[in-house]
């Protein structure tokens, strides 16, 4: 695969090297001091091929500060060093990431072998942005960039289309992935070597690359090998798919091979199509096969829910949610007392508060036993196994931890014109399955 797909971010000499392919981007060397990450503009729909693209430096902001009622909570970014920890401690901060890794010696192996590996994560832009896309994302993206990868954001346009979101509209597509890059950059996300990369730009900058490596995957695989991958869409084998909902899964594996991805550091829920990535390797004997870095699919709000979902509004928490609806939300989301399977508001606290917070105070009348500090989320959960801690407890707890985490973003959607102005526009657009 050529060159020209990937800019590799050179930190020993702190530069970015351009691609092979001429295009209309402006390139920018950086001082040592100055962590940059490069956001690509949305491509206009009028245009067949990529000559829109733009770079903007972003300084990563080291502190960010929100105030929630009662407490203000200061969130500190230290600035990424890479290189700083060793092969061992990169290892283990990268793993941490996931609930499951294949395979965990090959990630270690890759550690050794590469000071700056490429991880990658490819959304669709389909709808607003839950607590899930963002702040989840935004700590496993600064324990990776720590870890000294270089982080890509395959924003999936093309693939959202295919999958009929938002009606097709690839315009809506495009303006719904805008907002999601606004909201990354302003929730605690580290932007050093963060990249976001359009599908339909890139894809149209060396297509003879791509889609021969899509076809070669479509010839390697049969039918019903290809369907088993159909819940990437959050589609079921034995739905009635169209035949480009067929062929999603076919690019979605040589998306892999095309941005020369290390670690896949998608959910669970994309496990099938990253094994099928592997599974190719095999076939064209490709020795370093992706590692697969899955996180956890965080739980909708109410009883039984396996994941949030945009299209059911209250299942999740978005990230421009004001207080009072996360408040509402929380305060009336499934939380059995005493059990933890199925529990959502447990599921965040390990999940997304003790990954941001190193404590959560749980406040507490002294009739009901005073306020209770803790600094690891085991400590948390055998308290309320033991019937220490009730819901009541645990719920205003979670919802000012959220608050704390969302206000910077509630924030930069009033301060920032532009990005107030594609948030009011997306959320004029209905959400579909």
């Amino acid at each position: 695969m050529a060159d020209s797909q990937v800019k590799q971010i050179d930190t020993e000499n702190n530069t970015t090297s351009a691609s092979t392919t001429e295009t209309t981007t402006t390139e920018t060397t950086t001082s040592t001091s100055t962590p940059v990450a490069v956001i690509a503009a949305a491509p206009k729909v009028t245009e067949t091929t990529s000559t829109n693209e733009t770079e903007t430096n972003v300084t990563s902001t080291s502190t960010s500060t929100s105030t929630n009622e009662n407490a203000t909570i200061i969130v500190t970014l230290p600035p990424i060093i890479p290189g700083e920890l060793s092969i061992d401690e990169k290892f283990r901060l990268a793993k941490s990431v996931g609930v499951e890794c294949i395979q965990e010696d090959e990630l270690l192996a890759l550690f050794g072998r590469k000071k700056n590996p490429i991880a990658y994560d490819g959304f669709e832009p389909s709808g607003r942005m839950h607590i899930a896309q963002g702040i989840l994302k935004a700590i496993n993206v600064n324990k990776l960039t720590k870890s000294g990868c270089t982080f890509i954001f395959w924003v999936a346009d093309w693939f959202a289309l295919m999958n009929n979101k938002l009606g097709g509209d690839i315009k809506k597509i495009q303006n719904v992935g805008r907002y999601m890059i606004e909201v990354w950059k302003a929730c605690g996300m580290d932007m050093t070597n963060v990249r976001f990369l359009w599908s339909s730009e890139e894809i149209n900058k060396n297509p003879n690359d791509y889609w021969m490596r899509v076809i070669d995957i479509s010839r390697r695989f049969n039918l019903t090998r290809v369907k088993r991958c159909s819940q990437i869409m959050g589609r079921n084998d034995s739905d009635d798919l169209s035949a480009s909902q067929i062929f999603y899964p076919c690019m979605q594996c040589a998306d892999i091979f095309f941005l020369k991805a290390d670690i896949c550091q998608l959910g669970l829920d994309q496990r099938k199509v990253n094994v099928l990535a592997r599974e190719y390797c095999d076939i064209i004997k490709m020795k370093n096969k992706p590692v697969i870095l899955s996180h956890p699919m965080l739980m909708g709000l109410a009883e039984g829910q396996e994941k949030m979902s945009k299209s059911i509004p209250d299942s999740a928490i978005f990230m421009e949610d004001d207080a009072s609806e996360v408040n509402r939300k929380i305060k009336k989301s499934f939380c059995p007392p005493g059990i933890v399977a199925g529990n959502p508001c447990l599921d965040y606290l390990k999940h997304i508060v003790f990954q941001a917070f190193p404590s959560i105070t749980i406040q507490r009348t002294s009739e009901n036993g005073g306020d209770i500090v803790y600094t690891n989320y085991e400590q948390l959960e055998a308290d309320y196994v033991s019937g220490t801690l009730h819901p009541g407890d645990v719920k205003p707890a979670l919802s000012k931890a959220i608050n704390a985490l969302i206000q910077p973003v509630r924030d930069h959607f009033v301060s920032d014109p532009e990005a107030r102005k594609i948030l009011n526009t997306i959320k004029n657009y209905k959400t579909t399955r």
